[in-house]
Formats: C-alpha cells, structure tokens, sequence
C-alpha cells in the first residue's frame, strides 16, 4: 500500500467514520488497481499493430504470389462476385450492429447491448458460413491450396482472416456470458471496448481482402 493510501486508511480508522473508511477502502482498490487507467487500451493497440504486420505481410506475399496459376484456374474463373458481395455485407452489417451495442453499452442498457452483440454474432457466424462453404466448392472443383502459389496465397490470407473472426466470435461469446453475470461493470465495458477495436480492425482488412484479392482477381 502507498503511503498515502496508508495515511488515509489510518486517518479513517482513527475517525470511525463511514465517510472514512469508505474513502480509504476506494484509495486502497485504487492503489491495487491492476489494470492502469489507458494501459489495456495501449497494450491493445499494439496488439492491433502487430496483427496489422502480419495481414500486411500476407498481403505482400499474395501481391507477389497472385498471378503464379501454374497453368491452374485463375481468380476470374473462380471467384463468385455475388456470394463474396453478400458475404462482405454481413461482416459490414455486424460493425453497424456491434456500433449500436456500443451505444447501448453508453447507456448502461445491459439487455440492448446483449441483443445487439447476439445480432453480430449472428452476422459473424453467416460471414463464416458463406466462406467455409465457398472454401469447400473450391477445393471440390480442384482449385485446394497445393494447386498454385496463387491459390496458396489465397487461402492462406483469406483463411488467416476467418481464424481472426472465429477468434472474435469465441470472445464474443465469452463477454456476452460475463455482461449477463456481472452487468456493465468497469472491466466489461473495458473488454467491449477492446472487443470493439477488433471487430473494426477485421472488418477494415476485409475491405483489403476484397478489393485487392477478388475485385482485381476478376479484372
């Protein structure tokens, strides 16, 4: 304990004091306060920076790796616009909605912010869904991951990022159950705010993934 949270304590023992004691027990959390103020934030961040080097690193390898067919199909020839169209409206729409969880979770509304964050899950889950299913009629037409460098490339990207939304959608899960047990509490609004950070972050490199792996794949 830091001397002043010590001298308060006392100063609060000597009063006998509710006032007192209620202060020295509020000095003493905050002196045990294991997350400092901004540090889960910061950390998070830096997370986010380091995801941001590994997707930019995937993006550089399929930038070179993308037109190496091995006399294999091409991205024109597989790629269906209209299920990757519907399926980036999903992930869009699950931002849209976990953005009115958050302003649900400003207003202390536990149930709205466990309606909407169900509602993104469900979203999420359609996003894998379409993906899986588009992942499997590839490699049922021949066109697996070990049939070009073009191929490996892409499912190592496009992959790399379903893991990050299946990821998301176990931690999202995770917090839904904490909010329903303990309610919008400090540490939880701290966790959604992260949470937040990240379904953002997902939703920004599939905007990359689909401009620059299937809008130009098929021009």
């Amino acid at each position: 304990m830091s001397d002043i949270t010590y001298n308060q304590a006392a100063a609060a023992i000597t009063q006998g004091g509710p006032t007192g004691a209620t202060l020295a027990r509020r000095e003493y959390h905050l002196a045990h306060e294991p997350h400092p103020e901004n540090g889960t934030a910061l950390g998070f961040w830096l997370y986010l920076m380091s995801d941001c080097l590994i997707f930019a690193a995937l993006f550089a390898t399929y930038g070179v790796l993308g037109r190496s067919y091995a006399a294999g199909p091409t991205g024109a020839q597989l790629f269906d616009l209209t299920l990757v169209a519907i399926n980036t409206a999903f992930l869009l729409a699950s931002s849209i909605t976990f953005g009115f969880a958050m302003i649900k979770k400003q207003q202390n509304n536990v149930n709205g912010t466990l309606l909407w964050l169900a509602i993104t899950g469900v979203f999420g889950l359609c996003f894998l869904a379409l993906e899986l299913y588009e992942f499997y009629h590839l490699i049922h037409q021949g066109a697996g991951p070990q049939r070009s460098a073009f191929l490996s490339a892409f499912f190592t990207l496009v992959g790399t990022h379903g893991l990050h939304v299946t990821f998301g959608l176990i931690w999202l899960v995770v917090l839904m159950l904490q909010i329903k047990k303990h309610g919008l509490i400090h540490e939880n609004k701290r966790r959604l705010m992260c949470l937040s950070m990240f379904w953002h972050f997902l939703d920004v490199v599939w905007i990359g993934v689909f401009t620059f792996v299937y809008l130009m794949g098929v021009l």
